[in-house]
């Protein structure tokens, strides 16, 4: 059986990993074994954040509305309520939205929110 030397396949495996690794600190970004491992926990964690992201921004929206909402004299439950009496499908990232660059349009929703839970069902 003839001999395998495998030459550029090992070659272009660590090049790939070593340009994954550009920008880090030290032999991080040189020594291909701690290159490998350092860009292993980096993907481990990129992926891991990619759904974090999702959590945290529905939390400083849910944040944002809450804090609109009690300057129109609702908490956030009630509003929330009377947005669904009334059929008002927004989400939590567009009333952010409102809320911080329209407060006069997220105080004319917070009103009919308002008007929906005063009236008896």
């Amino acid at each position: 059986m003839p001999r395998a030397k495998r030459g550029f396949k090992k070659k272009n495996r660590r090049v790939k990993i070593l340009k994954q690794a550009k920008g880090y600190w030290g032999a991080r970004s040189s020594n291909y074994r701690t290159a490998k491992e350092a860009v292993e926990h980096a993907l481990t964690y990129a992926y891991r954040d990619r759904r974090t992201k999702k959590r945290e921004f529905r939390r400083l929206w849910i944040i944002r509305v809450k804090a609109a909402a009690m300057l129109n004299g609702l908490t956030y439950s009630r509003f929330i309520q009377g947005l669904k009496m009334l059929g008002i499908e927004l989400d939590r990232k567009v009333l952010a939205e409102l809320a911080v660059n329209a407060p006069e349009t997220f105080s004319r929703i917070a009103a009919k929110a308002k008007d929906a839970l005063s009236q008896p069902a």
